[in-house]
């Protein structure tokens, strides 16, 4: 049992209050204890009408937003957010129907939170890929109502199973504000007595008709890492456009970014700040076929435009102090 918590298994009683009583040792409780644990959530946090807690898909916890600007979907499970609807607007957010909704599994697809490093770990390639929080549960913090919408704050720390990866005390908050925009804020905060380089993205998933028609404006010009010819440096002519597997990292690229679909007609703005990096990513054909929780044409359904701090411009964060990388997506019909 001591092993399946530290591989981070899902453990309801986490969500009860203290005055619960429920067993530490009950990795997977009950039928009667989750039911337990999603009531205290929906009584302290419900929003009648905007925002409720239910059990989501492989029976982990998510927030479920209706409100009249939008509706969208975040679970605690990695504060992975999987859905963004505006009013009036088809889903602007790709989800595979082959993701695995399990303990310790990553979801494919929606937005993965990626911290304190990006893609694998430089100094150990044996730490978990894209950092320490995409499969753990967060906290619930709060939900309130906005001008428009519903804001979701979730939270994490580290732990005894980071610590071997990352020996550095920390809390990471992601505060998602879903309304005819989508803003989500990721704070890390330094919690130990030395500056730390934290490696950070906001891995979105934006929904497309066809990846082989759509362009992406703001990046011309940009200095960029191609990850899939060995990381070689190179520089960006006119609007990105994608023709093969993609896996490009932009170096200080602050500007907004626009990704063009014509088949879907509409745009998609991407609004950064405390963001010197974007990252580029789709698989294509061939590197689909390789990854079991990715159908083999959901390849051409999506483009990964990602707010971040990467390589040479990840963010440096001095004890006591927070950092915050905020990616804000707007749709705009054509």
């Amino acid at each position: 049992m001591e092993q399946m918590v530290r591989r981070g298994l899902f453990r309801w009683e986490l969500l009860l209050p203290a005055t619960a009583g429920c067993a530490a040792e009950h990795t997977w409780p009950m039928a009667s204890t989750q039911a337990d644990a999603l009531n205290a959530l929906q009584a302290k946090h419900r929003l009648p009408g905007l925002a409720e807690i239910t059990a989501g898909k492989g029976g982990l916890p998510r927030i479920l937003i209706t409100s009249p600007a939008a509706s969208g979907e975040i679970y605690l499970h990695g504060a992975h957010i999987t859905s963004w609807r505006p009013a009036g607007a088809e889903e602007v957010i790709f989800l595979s129907q082959n993701s695995r909704w399990a303990d310790g599994e990553a979801i494919r697809g929606g937005v993965p939170v990626c911290s304190p490093w990006f893609r694998t770990k430089e100094d150990n390639p044996k730490a978990p890929k894209h950092g320490l929080v995409r499969t753990k549960t967060w906290s619930l913090e709060a939900m309130e109502a906005t001008a428009d919408g519903v804001r979701v704050t979730l939270a994490t720390t580290n732990d005894a199973e980071g610590m071997q990866w990352w020996p550095f005390e920390f809390t990471l908050r992601l505060r998602a504000t879903f309304g005819s925009s989508l803003r989500m804020e990721l704070e890390y905060a330094n919690q130990s007595s030395k500056p730390v380089t934290v490696g950070e993205a906001l891995h979105s998933y934006l929904a497309v008709g066809d990846v082989r028609q759509i362009s992406v404006s703001g990046l011309d010009g940009a200095r960029y890492f191609d990850n899939m010819d060995g990381n070689r440096e190179k520089r960006q002519e006119g609007a990105l456009r994608f023709t093969k597997g993609t896996d490009n990292a932009y170096m200080e690229t602050a500007a907004e970014l626009v990704l063009h679909d014509p088949a879907l007609r509409r745009r998609i703005h991407v609004i950064k700040s405390g963001s010197r990096s974007t990252v580029a990513w789709n698989p294509w054909e061939e590197g689909a076929r390789r990854m079991g929780d990715l159908g083999d044409d959901e390849w051409r359904q999506f483009a990964c435009i990602e707010a971040s701090n990467v390589l040479g411009c990840s963010a440096t964060v001095d004890p006591s102090e927070t950092h915050t990388l905020v990616s804000e997506l707007a749709c705009e019909r054509l």
